[in-house]
């Protein structure tokens, strides 16, 4: 550990924390709306929250309904947001603050338990940027961010001694931040818990008394537990919880920890994560902390005993990953025998480490905010509260480097307030349900999806299927982004007014009939490109 007495080095200065933070948004300054898997889904929820009440077309599709969940962060955060920079604008900003929060958070950990930043803590910072992220849980990722600021002011007030003070000020932070996501608010109890045994043991108890003393002083953040059991109570509640112990799903989600576009490079990144964590293990001159690496030990934990689907919710155990193996990293500190210019290497490296990674995705977010301007020029041509299904192509084994287009039709519901049929719908996860009656199975996620053929194990349906089955007197416009190939036939009574490529525009004339086509005949293969 560092000295108290010896001048700060350059990495454990404000100023390199302030600049490592800025640093960390670049990625977000080019696009015009963040490329994250299911945000543009969110964005179209949040512009039902503030317009229903103005438009009475969007009370005939959604049902919206303010409700106590532990899923509300941007949603509540978005009405003033919204007020001063507009919705876009709004939700840039708040998704920008994510990987700011992120870095801060972990820097401000390292030095409140190692005494200064140690120079190893650096390699934590790509982690900013992770699979979570990409995938676009917002509510999630701004409640683990906050909850990693919140733990380093748990740890602050213990060394200084301000623990009666810590108790009542964490009362209304906690249910707070479970107002923004469970998940946060679960890993702030798992981190305060962690560190207060250390705590307790190191001032003397033995480990069965500081293991009761731990629990008492985390009982200012015990209150949400009564708003868990009122949200998750009732007839209105949906969705389950399952598929336990998926060992090749959680081995995956380890090696997946950095995708983004680029499968070698993130691969590589992840092994030099655990690269680092290897060698604190075998190389004399660092060594891990027990408070936090006891902290990473129970994120462990809850990572191999979390499912993959809770409350409905997919990828539960996913989420936790980045800052599972960033909890690691912030543990590890070289010993005081180690030379300055050993630190001042591994200080070089970790910071090498993070702007290659910032450089990265910074190319890839531009790569795919020209992708969505591209497909976002069909909105032109789409009127205000216009009726719209829309068809996303996918594959059934998605590529490393996915399209993030799943949840663009959602644009279309934020900008032009048009239906789109990939929201969200279930009772109890979210304040939105579709209620559109005419659109049948067309209504909701994931009926914006469709393939090539009938994917196993997935509720995506062929573009075949999608383009002859779907109630054409619910819409007046079709939007195919990226389709796979399709027989033309199956355009019938659909006019075109925009393509790009592959993707199109149509508008549905009603005086026509649609295509007449078998089941044999969706099942069959299109091997030629439309």
């Amino acid at each position: 550990m560092v000295e108290p007495q010896q001048a700060p080095r350059w990495w454990q200065t404000r100023l390199f924390v302030i600049v490592a933070t800025l640093v960390a948004v670049i990625p977000l300054l080019r696009p015009e709306i963040p490329p994250l898997v299911d945000l543009p889904g969110h964005m179209g929820r949040f512009r039902v929250q503030l317009a229903i009440a103005d438009h009475p077309f969007l009370k005939e599709w959604y049902d919206f309904n303010w409700s106590l969940i532990g899923n509300l962060g941007i949603d509540l955060l978005i009405i003033p947001m919204s007020k001063i920079f507009g919705l876009e604008l709004g939700v840039k900003l708040i998704v920008m603050a994510i990987p700011a929060l992120m870095v801060s958070g972990l820097l401000w950990i390292a030095r409140e338990v190692h005494g200064r930043i140690p120079a190893t803590a650096l390699f934590a910072l790509p982690l900013a940027y992770s699979y979570p992220f990409h995938f676009g849980f917002v509510n999630f990722e701004l409640s683990m961010v906050i909850a990693l600021n919140l733990f380093a002011l748990w740890l602050r007030m213990a060394r200084l001694g301000h623990v009666r003070l810590r108790a009542a000020i964490f009362v209304p932070i906690s249910c707070l931040l479970w107002l923004c996501h469970t998940f946060g608010w679960g890993t702030l109890g798992v981190l305060a818990f962690s560190a207060e045994l250390i705590r307790q043991h190191d001032a003397g108890h033995r480990w069965h008394t500081a293991l009761i003393r731990a629990g008492l002083a985390c009982v200012p953040l015990a209150l949400p537990m009564v708003l868990m059991i009122f949200w998750r109570s009732g007839d209105h509640v949906g969705g389950q919880t399952t598929d336990w112990f998926n060992w090749r799903a959680k081995i995956g989600w380890l090696v997946m920890t950095f995708r983004d576009r680029w499968e070698l490079l993130d691969i590589a990144s992840v092994a030099v994560v655990l690269m680092i964590l290897v060698r604190a293990v075998r190389d004399p001159s660092i060594q891990y902390s027990r408070n936090l690496a006891l902290s990473a030990a129970f994120l462990l934990l809850v990572y191999i005993l979390l499912p993959r689907i809770v409350f409905g919710s997919a990828y539960a155990d996913m989420r936790l990953v980045p800052f599972m193996l960033a909890m690691a990293v912030i543990a590890i500190r070289p010993k005081t025998d180690l030379s300055v210019l050993g630190t001042w290497v591994l200080a070089t490296l970790g910071l090498s480490f993070f702007l290659v990674r910032i450089a990265a995705t910074t190319a890839s977010f531009w790569i795919y905010a020209q992708s969505y301007e591209r497909e976002l020029k069909a909105l032109d041509h789409v009127p205000v509260g216009a009726r719209l299904v829309s068809f996303v192509g996918e594959k059934c084994y998605g590529d490393w480097t996915a399209s993030r287009l799943e949840h663009l039709p959602a644009i279309a519901l934020e900008r032009r307030m048009a239906y789109s049929n990939d929201q969200w719908s279930m009772a109890g996860a979210q304040l939105l349900t579709t209620q559109y009656a005419k659109a049948k199975r067309y209504a909701h996620d994931p009926s914006e999806i469709v393939t090539a053929v009938q994917c196993p194990r997935e509720w995506w349906r062929p573009i075949s299927t999608s383009l002859a089955r779907f109630p054409r007197d619910a819409f007046d416009y079709v939007w195919l982004i990226q389709p796979p190939a399709y027989d033309p036939r199956l355009a019938t009574g659909l006019v075109e007014i925009w393509r790009d490529g592959t993707s199109v525009l149509y508008k549905v004339d009603h005086s026509q009939p649609g295509p007449v086509v078998s089941d044999v005949e969706l099942r069959a293969p299109v091997l030629r490109p439309h």
